[in-house]
C-alpha cells in the first residue's frame, strides 16, 4: 500500500485541560481551538490534538518523540523556560546519549512523556 501522507497528529489527553493548554503554549506550540474540549497544537507542519480527557492508564503510557536539529540547544531552551517550576508534576530530565543519538525528556503536567531527540545514525 502506498501513502501520500501529509501529517500525522496523535490525540493526547489532559488531566487539567486548561493547565495543559497553558503548558503547551509556553512550550512554543501554537494553539487552534477546535471546541470547548479539544485544541490542535502545532509547530511548523507538525501537530497534535489535546483533549479534555483523562484516562490514567492511557496517559501514563503515552510517549511522543519529537526530532530536533540540536538537542543541546533545545535542552537549554527548556531549562530557560523553567517549566518544572511553573507547572506541578512537570519533570525535565537531562540529555542522555545512546547508540542512535541523544535525547532529553519532559513530562507534561498530566504525565505524558516527551522525548526530544537528535539522531546520529538511524532514522
Amino acid at each position: 500500500m502506498q501513502h501520500s501522507a501529509k501529517s500525522i497528529r496523535p490525540f493526547i489527553g489532559a488531566k487539567n485541560f486548561e493547565q495543559s493548554r497553558n503548558f503547551y503554549r509556553d512550550l512554543g506550540f501554537a494553539e487552534s481551538v477546535i471546541s470547548h474540549n479539544m485544541s490542535l497544537f502545532t509547530t511548523g507542519q507538525l501537530g497534535f490534538y489535546l483533549q479534555d480527557a483523562y484516562v490514567k492508564d492511557w496517559i501514563d503510557n503515552t510517549m511522543i518523540f519529537l526530532e530536533v536539529d540540536d538537542v543541546s540547544s533545545y535542552y537549554n531552551q527548556l531549562l530557560h523556560l523553567n517549566l518544572p517550576g511553573k507547572y506541578e508534576g512537570v519533570k525535565l530530565t537531562p540529555i542522555r546519549t545512546e547508540y542512535w543519538g541523544s535525547e532529553c525528556f519532559l513530562h507534561d503536567p498530566s504525565g505524558i512523556l516527551w522525548h526530544f531527540g537528535q539522531f546520529s545514525q538511524f532514522k
